[in-house]
């Protein structure tokens, strides 16, 4: 699939607590290719949302290395982790996290002019398109439903057109069926756009869908996966 795009070596994130130091995630390696598809699972506390947050650098290991589009994450500082992040990473959360004061069109449309895009209209009409929502996109996320929102969260997270896209939880607050529309949605794109997909979920039929798949226990790997 071509040269790495996310390395993790030998991870570890450790916080204090009232009986001493906590270890939330233990020396964890792993290396991912451009277009990969990871799904991190374990019970909640194993340490995977913390993973998540460490591989996108929204926060740094106690020890290890994260190597994000072959930049060293702990190398950085906050500002030009944030550069990295706009320029290599896009994020689709479980609480959706549009700005209510927005119609969809809106939404999408934010990241790109933030990025000084000419053609943001255009290419956020666009994603909305092909995310089905067409018909939608002068309505407020109030007038949304769970599975519309989620599907703006998702034109909202390619519009920059990532390397990597962040999932944490994507269809934790979806019935069955929107959630599975929702999935099939992230791994259409995923392939059509060869965006390398982290996933963060508790539901193992969506982590069976991507090409590899780690488990965590306690904030240890166990041995990975291949679906």
């Amino acid at each position: 699939m071509g040269a790495s795009i996310l390395t993790a070596k030998n991870l570890s994130k450790v916080v204090p607590s009232t009986e001493g130091e906590l270890t939330i995630l233990h020396e964890l390696s792993l290396e991912l290719n451009k277009g990969d598809s990871l799904a991190i699972v374990g019970a909640s506390g194993s340490g995977k949302s913390t993973l998540l947050g460490l591989l996108a650098g929204l926060d740094l290991p106690s020890s290890g290395e994260v190597i994000l589009a072959g930049q060293s994450l702990s190398k950085l500082d906050e500002d030009q982790r944030a550069r990295i992040r706009a320029e290599h990473v896009g994020f689709v959360f479980q609480s959706f996290q549009l700005l209510d004061s927005l119609n969809a069109l809106e939404n999408v449309m934010l990241p790109l002019e933030l990025d000084g895009r000419k053609d943001a209209r255009e290419r956020a009409t666009e994603l909305l398109q092909r995310v089905g929502l067409g018909q939608r996109l002068t309505h407020s996320p109030r007038q949304l439903s769970g599975g519309e929102q989620q599907r703006v969260a998702i034109a909202r997270a390619f519009a920059a057109e990532p390397d990597v896209l962040f999932a944490d939880e994507p269809t934790g607050n979806l019935d069955s069926h929107t959630g599975e529309r929702i999935s099939d949605l992230l791994f259409e794109l995923n392939k059509e756009r060869g965006t390398t997909l982290v996933l963060v979920t508790h539901d193992e039929r969506l982590a069976h869908r991507c090409r590899r798949l780690i488990r965590l226990e306690a904030g240890l790997l166990v041995a990975p996966l291949e679906p």
